[in-house]
């Protein structure tokens, strides 16, 4: 059976919903887990027009570092109240899919657990969903929550 699952969170209630099932999942069949998270990196010029000029770079990767250890530690406390072991992790990359399935193959996951959309909503579907670029681009099993 599966020995260590990945659980990928975006911060949405349904990547919570994930999650939260991911967790129990892996406390009935005796797993480990590692919550992950995605710092999207963006060049600078793609935001400039939007962000207010007081705003700057530097700063905004402070505020995206902290909204990474607010999500990956509720993790941590839900895995902890259920008695499951876990791990979490942040990487800075420009794909959330690639960092996907390249930290779930470098850690030797043998199942990723996630939703199945997030953030964008059902329009992120219309367009090819992290989800389902995961699904589509990694030889790991993906349990995918609706």
């Amino acid at each position: 059976m599966y020995k260590h699952i990945l659980l990928p969170t975006d911060g949405s209630a349904l990547s919570q919903v994930a999650v939260d099932s991911g967790l129990k999942f892996a406390k009935a069949i005796g797993a480990k887990t590692t919550g992950f998270y995605v710092i999207v990196e963006r060049p600078p010029d793609s935001f400039e027009e939007y962000a207010p000029v007081e705003v700057k770079a530097p700063e905004l990767a402070d505020v995206a570092k902290q909204e990474a250890d607010k999500y990956l530690k509720a993790i941590t406390d839900r895995a902890r109240l259920i008695g499951v072991p876990c791990e979490t992790y942040s990487m800075r990359h420009a794909s959330p899919h690639e960092a996907i399935i390249t930290f779930a193959t470098q850690t030797e996951c043998d199942l990723i657990v996630m939703a199945s959309h997030g953030m964008k909503g059902v329009t992120g579907e219309l367009v090819g969903s992290v989800t389902a670029r995961v699904i589509t681009g990694c030889k790991i099993p993906v349990l995918v929550y609706r």
